[in-house]
Formats: structure tokens, sequence, C-alpha cells
């Protein structure tokens, strides 16, 4: 089966700056594929170059077996793309909205009406369709957004930062919407620097940073590979703690610097109170000890020596 996307050795550079380097991905028909990673990793410009509005400096890539560079009308006709920033449509209603975005996506004419009923409906948002979008909040506003990427059936749905600046009940309704496309058949492809969003969506991922692939796998995989609890310690001696903890046999690693430490251990309950001896024998002083199951934060601080959150927080 060919695959909804596929990138081979993907670059784009500006100047002596390269945004994405040589990035493989391949996301199969019908999963949920994340791009996960700080901003700035990345992210949006692989977007770009897989929907045509950019043009890759290097490599190749496909969307349902067309390239993106030699075939870009075929790649449009089959892709939806939701934007991070919301579209302005305050003065029209959200019907009209719908409608104005069929007619620019080339829909039949005959059938702009109908689709537009469809994703209205699809995305819960009939009963306010003839209200002002400016009436809207901004978890409506992104449905509107998304009701559009869906208007000519799109086969690959690619969505940048769909739950950005939203409340957490917005951002649970993308979420069970996306879902549900999902189901439907639709391919998406999704860039996010939100954990708990790429931790629960996605079949499938790939942590990017500096425009390069980190590793790529599922998420339960992924924390899987971490293979260790974590106990994550904050002091003000983040090295003097090192040293106490590194060459104890049931530490696995120690990674982290400054004021913030993540330990990985076999087993947490006994390593706790051996931390806590340990530090206070040797007077370092632990403002924070606490205990967790590894995330995908973990996966990134393992592979890159630093904290995701840290990073998309910036």
């Amino acid at each position: 089966m060919i695959p909804a996307v596929a990138t081979e050795g993907l670059s784009r550079s500006y100047g002596e700056s390269r945004a994405v380097d040589d990035l493989s991905l391949t996301v199969e028909a019908g999963e949920i594929y994340g791009l996960l990673g700080p901003n700035g990793a990345g992210k949006t410009t692989t977007l770009r170059m897989l929907t045509t509005l950019l043009r890759p400096t290097g490599g190749r890539a496909t969307v349902c077996g067309f390239d993106v560079s030699t075939q870009g009308d075929e790649v449009r006709r089959r892709v939806g793309f939701v934007m991070q920033q919301l579209a302005v449509r305050y003065l029209v209603t959200g019907r009209e909205s719908v409608e104005v975005e069929a007619a620019l996506l080339h829909v039949p004419r005959r059938e702009v009406k109908k689709r537009a009923a469809e994703v209205l409906e699809l995305l819960g948002l009939t009963s306010a369709a003839d209200r002002l979008v400016a009436t809207y909040s901004g978890g409506m506003q992104k449905r509107i957004d998304l009701a559009c990427g869906l208007l000519h059936r799109p086969s690959v749905l690619v969505l940048d930062e769909p739950t950005l600046g939203l409340d957490v009940q917005s951002r649970h309704h993308i979420w069970e919407h996306i879902k549900q496309l999902r189901e439907e058949g639709v391919t998406i492809l999704l860039a996010t620097n939100y954990l708990d969003e790429a931790d629960r969506l996605c079949d499938r991922l790939t942590i990017i940073d500096h425009g390069r692939e980190v590793v790529t796998g599922s998420p339960s995989d992924l924390k899987r590979a971490v293979a260790a609890e974590v106990v994550q310690v904050q002091t003000g001696n983040g090295d003097e703690f090192r040293e106490v903890v590194g060459g104890e046999s049931w530490v696995q690693r120690v990674v982290g610097s400054d004021g913030y430490v993540h330990v990985y251990v076999d087993d947490a309950s006994v390593a706790i109170p051996t931390i806590l001896r340990l530090s206070l024998e040797r007077g370092v002083q632990l403002n924070r000890v606490a205990y967790t199951q590894p995330s995908l934060d973990d996966v990134f601080l393992l592979h890159t020596g630093r904290e995701l959150r840290e990073e998309a927080n910036a």
C-alpha cells in the first residue's frame, strides 16, 4: 500500500541555516502521526513543504504517491491544511465562512451548500452556523478552521498546532473530533509541542529537534524504551547531586544539570529513601523530589539531554 505521506532526506535551507535537515518519515494511511518538538524544531516548515506551500531544497516527499515538487496540483487535491493561526472571518457567519472556503477549494457549485452543512454537522457547529464568527469562542473558531480543511474531502488532513492557545475543554473537544476523523478513514498528520496531545492522539510520532529526527515510534514504545522509573530532583547544586548518586548500582543513568535532574532507577520506592539519605550525608540540599512514570518528555531528555517541556515553553 502506498504511504499517505513519505519523505526521504527532506531538507529546507535558508542561506546557511537548515530549518529541516535530512528528515525521513513514513505515514501510513489511516493513522494519526505526530511531529513533536519544541518551537523552532522545524515542524511547521515540514508541513509547509508537504502541503506545497514551500519548496524543498533537498530530498523528496510524496503525498498519496504524488511528488510535492512536481505534482503539486495532485497533492493539493488530496490534502487539507489547517494552519496554526486562526483565519480572520469575523464579518461573516460560520456558514458563510465555510461556503466561501468551499468555493476557493473548487468544490462544485451545486455541492457547496451540502458540503458546508456536512462539515458543520461533523464539527458540532450546526446550531451556531448562522451566527457571526466574531461571536465564537476560540475553540469554536478552531473548529471552523477544521471544517474548512475537510470541505474537499481530503485523504490527508495536516494540522499545525491544532489546539494552540485553547482552554482544556476546547482542547478535548478538538481531540475527539480528530479521533473521529481517523475512524472515518482520514489520515492525520499533526505538529504539536504539547506532550499530552501527542501521547493521547498519536498512533506513531517522530520527535524532531533542530530540523532532524530524534526518534520515531508509538508513544507507548518510546516511553517503554526509557526502561526505568524516574525520580525527578530539584536542587540548588545539580552537579554535586549527580556525583552523589551517579556511581550507585541501582541508578541506570542520571540526566540533566543545573537545578533539575532526572534519575532513572529500577525501583523508585527503594531509590527515593536512599537518595534522601545520601544527599543528607553529603550536605546536598534537595528542594523537591518526585516520582513519575516515563513520559515523552523523558524520551526527549534521554535523546537530547534537554527537557522538551522547558524548550516548548521557552
